[in-house]
């Protein structure tokens, strides 16, 4: 276990005692370590996640955008976007600007709102999702089909708490 940790780059925990003794800190060793291993495979599942969507000419922001177009009717607001992504406004132009290009999704002028607009989820758009559902969400299941659905609603639970944890790193 140890040796393939070392092989993707995850730090043991010989590693953080020995970095956490040379600061003359105070830390403990093991949460240090499930943190640096957690952002290490979260690194690693960005790159994967880029490769699998590369497959279907899309990035996992566009794929995302889609998707959300997709869970809310086809049909939102560039800001509501940003907010549901977790992105800039600006980070949303830019998916928007190379999806529009593609015919995958569209914007137009939002009702009530002259100065406002809304992206729009075209025929192209919904149906490049229902191509790549199929190898999506085998590939999906296929990444977890080590863990027991016990396992995986606990990392489920686990995973909620860490992320809940995550606003240490940008606190003030």
């Amino acid at each position: 276990m140890a040796q393939e940790d070392a092989a993707h780059g995850a730090p043991s925990l010989d590693q953080a005692r020995r970095q956490i003794a040379r600061y003359g800190l105070a830390a403990d060793p093991q949460a240090v370590l499930v943190a640096a291993r957690l952002m290490a495979a979260g690194a690693r599942l960005g790159q994967a996640g880029e490769a699998h969507f590369a497959r279907f000419g899309l990035s996992t922001g566009r794929y995302r955008l889609l998707a959300d177009l997709e869970d809310h009717g086809g049909e939102k607001s560039p800001s509501m976007l940003a907010a549901s992504l977790g992105v800039s406004r600006a980070t949303v132009t830019g998916l928007v600007d190379g999806l529009e290009r593609e015919g995958l999704v569209a914007r137009r002028a939002a009702v009530g709102d002259g100065r406002g607009s809304v992206v729009i989820l075209t025929a192209r758009g919904a149906q490049r999702l229902r191509d790549l559902a199929p190898e999506h969400y085998r590939r999906m299941q296929a990444m977890v089909d080590r863990l027991s659905p016990e396992e995986r609603a606990v990392f489920l639970d686990l995973l909620a708490r860490l992320v809940e944890g995550m606003d240490a790193l940008t606190a003030d």
